[in-house]
């Protein structure tokens, strides 16, 4: 302790502050701790990189390489999933405002709506609160200028408006919410009416996965997408329309009270505006290119997931193989570029928020500054000669303070109504996205429901080209549908070629006569279009030449009822699956009892069903019956409705052959003409004519022979 105090005297000799001192010594001692800690670790770690360093060198090659295979791969990705999509991405263009402009026409039908109510009070809302918010600015001025003078009678008077104040102005603020979301649900149900009035057109839900490519996920567009454009064409509403109201009375506020301090009522708004504008343009020009980066960004994010659902696709075939270790390293490659990409992103965003940040925050307060001291330090308000007595330079610090606070807050509201202003680009530019992806739906839909499809074809050969008119590359349907007289109950193809929806001619040319109570079987090989006439038949595909003469469908009883192999069981009760698709109103006016269908089911051999469950019992069919029991339920429906011709692909399967052979000749009793395609010998003895594919585009009809043997095919 003798030789501290010592020191200490000699340093009081020398004339150095203590404090000084203090810091030095402590500095040095956690410097000294500090490389005593970081000595040991270099040299410890020195030995492993030096012994690492070929190893190092080689997997960043190797890691080269992969980066290099990886981004090929989503090159090819990307390129595939753009193939179908337009030409001219989303944006600010002329084509985003007028796709906007139809959507709106469906939002709001008509000028006197129930939107345009929604509109008019939202619209009321918001100018309502900008009103209140520049009334409570002027209220909190008030009432610090009389907390600085002291009375308090009246800034208790003030306080309890403060207090009465609030409650409309919450009320306001909780409105504004309540509508937009109304707004919201009232735009999306107008979108969806016309969408599901769309999608249900002409079969559009079939035309659309099936013949069509240009929608991959129609049910995501009808859902979600539909869901996210009306919230944010409706929230883009009020985040554009208020902070203008905001802007223009807060500016006409400002110059009553720039007014009021005998200022120069433009000097102010000039040097905001000026220096606004010239932040927003350097802010522009030094901002990254964020949509190319994100963009990037998405591209290794959709091959990330690409990979994850190649794996759960093919996981079978990767498990047989071994190949864990490869679709692992693939992985985490696919992740390490998007955690690349990201932080890239961070880095771009460091730097330019920071920017953002110094404009918005220091130097637009900084001239939010010098606009509210404008008025106080060259108005004419604080003169000497009015200043003569104590009393009035009482009232004029009250009256600057005043204006002081009632500026202040006005500007930090239109502060941020200009940043709000500001960000809404982003928003208008993913309503852009938005917009395009819901109008191309509905362009889609409306395109389809007119025979009018795009999708990729096979590559066109002399024989295609021929049969098939393609116009700016896409197919045209010429062939007709001709619907003959109810008393006809024919069905004639003439010259009518079985092309599949991507081009691909499977039967050149197709001339057949079917007439009642010709019960046919079809044969042939896998792919041969046997099931493509019937598709052909139904009018589910198009017709790209010849003519198709069928009866006209009556509403009773339809013309042609087509069962498949595997069955569909719709949502409800055991009697909505007999009688799909009528419902019961339906089976209610044909007359139908219970009884019958009870009979109807006793014909299909499902009468246990019935006594089992009933016909009101709601149940998940598809997975309480069976193969046989689907397809039996099938033909059940088929009783139900008694069409003049039944298509059966391969309907009985899985039925037991003396339970098929008794549903067949049921169905002949009923006067039903049978259009069967089947590999089973024994349903032969049920037809009387046969349509024989040979796959290379031929065909043969004739009368089938008496004990006539099936064909087997490769």
């Amino acid at each position: 302790m003798a030789v501290f105090s010592k020191f200490s005297d000699k340093i009081d000799q020398l004339g150095l502050p203590k404090p000084v001192i203090t810091h030095a010594l402590v500095g040095a001692a956690i410097m000294a701790w500090s490389l005593k800690m970081a000595v040991p670790l270099l040299t410890k770690n020195k030995n492993r990189k030096q012994d690492k360093s070929k190893k190092i060198v080689f997997q960043s090659q190797e890691s080269d390489e992969e980066e290099s295979k990886l981004a090929e791969a989503e090159k090819l990705l990307v390129a595939q999933n753009q193939k179908n999509k337009k030409a001219q991405e989303p944006g600010l263009n002329k084509e985003f405002f007028k796709q906007l402009s139809q959507m709106i026409k469906i939002m709001i039908p008509q000028p006197f709506s129930y939107e345009t109510g929604l509109l008019g009070v939202h619209t009321l809302c918001l100018i309502s609160r900008t009103f209140l918010s520049i009334y409570v600015a002027q209220l909190e001025g008030t009432i610090v200028k009389y907390i600085v003078r002291k009375d308090v009678k009246k800034f208790s008077l003030l306080l309890l408006k403060w207090f009465g104040i609030a409650i409309p102005a919450t009320f306001v603020n909780s409105m504004i919410r309540f509508l937009e979301s109304k707004l919201a649900l009232a735009f999306r149900t107008r979108l969806v009416r016309h969408a599901y009035r769309l999608y249900f057109k002409n079969q559009n839900y079939y035309r659309v996965s099936n013949l069509d490519g240009r929608i991959e996920n129609a049910d995501h567009r009808l859902t979600e997408d539909i869901n996210v454009f009306a919230t944010s064409i409706a929230h883009l509403y009020g985040s554009v329309t208020k902070p203008c109201f905001d802007l223009m009375l807060i500016g006409l506020s400002l110059m009553r009270s720039t007014q009021k301090m005998d200022s120069n009522i433009f000097s102010g708004p000039l040097l905001s505006g000026s220096v606004i504008l010239l932040s927003a343009y350097i802010m522009r020009t030094l901002s990254p290119k964020f949509g190319q980066l994100v963009a990037e960004e998405a591209n290794r994010y959709g091959y990330l997931r690409h990979i994850h659902s190649r794996i759960i696709t093919n996981a079978e075939e990767i498990a047989f193989y071994g190949g864990h270790k490869v679709e692992l390293q693939q992985l985490r490659h696919a992740y390490n570029r998007l955690v690349k990409q990201m932080n890239n992103i961070f880095v771009q965003k460091l730097w330019f928020v920071m920017l953002e940040q110094f404009f918005m925050k220091y130097v637009w307060s900084g001239t939010g500054m010098v606009m509210v001291s404008l008025p106080i330090l060259t108005g004419s308000t604080g003169s000497a000669a009015a200043a003569s007595t104590i009393a009035t330079k009482d009232s004029l610090v009250s009256e600057r303070t005043q204006y002081l606070t009632t500026a202040r807050n006005l500007l930090i509201s239109a502060s941020d109504a200009i940043e709000r202003l500001m960000s809404s680009y982003k928003e208008i530019v993913a309503l852009a996205g938005y917009t395009s992806r819901v109008a191309g739906m509905f362009e889609v839909f409306e395109q389809t429901a007119q025979g009018v499809y795009n999708k990729n074809t096979v590559a066109k050969s002399n024989e295609s080209a021929s049969i098939i008119e393609f116009r700016n590359g896409l197919p045209v349907a010429k062939g007709r549908i001709v619907y003959t007289s109810p008393d006809s109950t024919s069905i004639s193809l003439r010259a009518v070629p079985v092309v599949t929806p991507n081009c691909d001619v499977v039967v050149p040319c197709l001339n057949l006569d079917i007439e009642p109570g010709m019960h046919l079987l079809i044969t042939g090989p896998n792919g041969c279009g046997k099931s493509s006439l019937f598709r052909i038949l139904s009018g589910l595909w198009p017709i790209y030449a010849g003519e198709l003469h069928i009866p006209k469908p009556v509403e009773e009883k339809p013309c042609m009822f087509y069962i498949p192999q595997r069955p569909y069981m719709s949502i409800g009760s055991l009697c909505d699956q007999i009688i799909y698709p009528d419902s019961r109103e339906d089976m209610m006016r044909k007359g139908v009892t219970e009884d019958e269908l009870r009979s109807i089911m006793k014909m299909v051999t499902l009468e246990h069903i019935v006594d089992r469950d009933g016909f009101d019992v709601v149940r998940d069919w598809k997975d309480i019956l069976s193969g046989g029991e689907k397809q039996r339920m099938a033909v059940a429906r088929l009783f139900y409705h008694k069409p003049k011709y039944a298509l059966l692909d391969e309907c009985t399967s899985a039925v037991s052959i003396d339970v098929e052979s008794n549903m067949y000749e049921s169905a002949k009793k009923m006067g039903i003409t049978l259009l069967t395609i089947t590999h089973r010998p024994t349903l032969w003895k049920f037809h009387t004519h046969i349509l024989e594919f040979d796959g290379l585009g031929g065909w043969c009809f004739r009368k089938l022979e008496p004990n006539e043997t099936q064909k087997q095919y490769n």
